[in-house]
């Protein structure tokens, strides 16, 4: 996605000595202890979208004849393919989000996608902030990993018409939700994860677009990305071949 712009959401402590064209560092401040990392990913998330220039994008989009849309990932992602056929593809979501089968756990926070309409920007930023104080007052005793997954989940389960079923089936669906018109999308796709074994290869589904190397597969990361720098070209990311195999499986 050349044409896109990243901005790097980050504590003020940290130095990043980046020059690159399209990269922007904005520190927030916060708690950015271990125990509150997550909770303060989603307060940090909602500055950024108080910091839209609402007024900005409208008048930009008339202008330019397309709109600017945004997307909330964490730093272990890799993004493969290009993410804009999501906002073309569905029309009418304002906020999307990963979801897996997975009873206690469904939703996965490390990818959020937003509209960059008005009505997108705003009923995200009321969304998120729903979610921020079920965490706040909900699970606060699971802040440090899993409390942001969790306030999402129940977030989304409050809504009375809700099937909870529907996490079972791959396949994208939209929901409103508190206002908010959800897109949810399959991990298997939008936020896929490399499997860890004992086997030294591990082959990736052809539609991945999004690759997540979360827990312990962050080690992954370099030699995924020094794999993909060595080789002159490399028109499609069909396959990782990754060395690291290990025994245990990290969720």
């Amino acid at each position: 996605m050349p044409q896109s712009n990243v901005i790097i959401l980050t504590d003020p402590e940290s130095d990043f000595s980046l020059h690159q064209n399209r990269v922007t560092v904005l520190p927030i401040q916060g708690e950015y202890s271990r125990d509150k990392l997550m909770l303060q990913r989603i307060r940090s998330y909602i500055v950024r979208a108080h910091c839209i220039d609402i007024y900005r994008l409208e008048k930009l989009s008339q202008e330019q004849g397309r709109i600017t849309h945004f997307i909330f990932s964490d730093s272990d992602i890799a993004v493969i393919d290009d993410l804009g056929q999501i906002f073309e593809k569905y029309q009418d979501f304002h906020v999307a989000l990963t979801f897996r089968n997975n009873k206690d756990q469904p939703l996965n926070s490390g990818f959020i996608a937003v509209r960059g309409t008005r009505d997108g920007i705003l009923r995200a930023r009321t969304f998120l902030q729903k979610v921020l104080e079920v965490y706040s007052s909900k699970y606060m005793k699971a802040s440090r990993m899993l409390g942001d997954q969790l306030a999402l989940f129940w977030v989304i389960k409050s809504d009375a018409s809700f099937d909870a079923k529907r996490f079972s089936k791959a396949q994208a669906f939209i929901k409103e939700i508190g206002g908010a018109s959800v897109l949810f999308l399959p991990c298997a796709t939008y936020n896929w994860t490399p499997p860890e074994g004992a086997g030294q290869f591990h082959g990736m589904p052809l539609d991945v677009k999004v690759v997540h190397f979360k827990g312990s597969r962050k080690r992954l990361m370099l030699e995924a990305w020094n794999y993909f720098s060595s080789s002159a070209d490399i028109s499609d990311m069909l396959c990782l071949i990754l060395k690291s195999g290990r025994t245990k499986y990290d969720f």
